[in-house]
């Protein structure tokens, strides 16, 4: 089973490239829905580490799309054969941000200060473990097509 992790910051369009994988038969968990996700008594939203390392277990599907952003998400690293950073230019993420009707967040001043320093503070991290590195600016099919074309190289033996 290959365990692919799509990453990025809140505005890339993690949940629009889930949906397409989702549509093309592909295992896809986001890990913002379906208990995978605790919220903390600041009101964050933060993985909930037992659930994720039980969902990497499970041996149900030739490929799973794990998509999702945490700070927890390092602890998994050396479980996905690929790290993918889903980014796009600063401009793109604050009109999808704007403009997104499937989610709430990052459309108060507040979310959105915080999701642009998150940009500052915490991409660059992610950007050095990543195996590919997306832009979701390009469209959607293409970067589907990216990301399959990952699936369908030779694993490491």
């Amino acid at each position: 089973m290959q365990r692919i992790l799509l990453t990025g910051m809140s505005g890339v369009g993690k949940s629009t490239v889930a949906e397409r994988l989702s549509e093309l038969g592909y295992k896809v968990v986001e890990t913002d829905y379906g208990d995978y996700s605790v919220v903390d008594e600041r009101g964050y939203q933060h993985w909930d580490v037992d659930r994720v390392r039980e969902l990497l277990a499970t041996e149900d599907a030739d490929v799973l799309f794990v998509v999702g952003s945490d700070d927890a998400q390092v602890l998994f690293y050396p479980d996905f054969d690929q790290i993918v950073l889903l980014r796009a230019p600063r401009d793109v993420m604050v009109e999808r941000l704007a403009s997104r009707s499937n989610n709430p967040f990052g459309k108060s001043s507040e979310e959105l200060g915080r999701i642009l320093a998150d940009l500052e503070t915490f991409e660059p991290s992610m950007r050095r473990a990543a195996t590919c590195e997306i832009d979701t600016s390009e469209p959607l099919d293409h970067v589907v097509d990216e990301i399959l074309s990952l699936v369908r190289q030779p694993r490491p033996t």
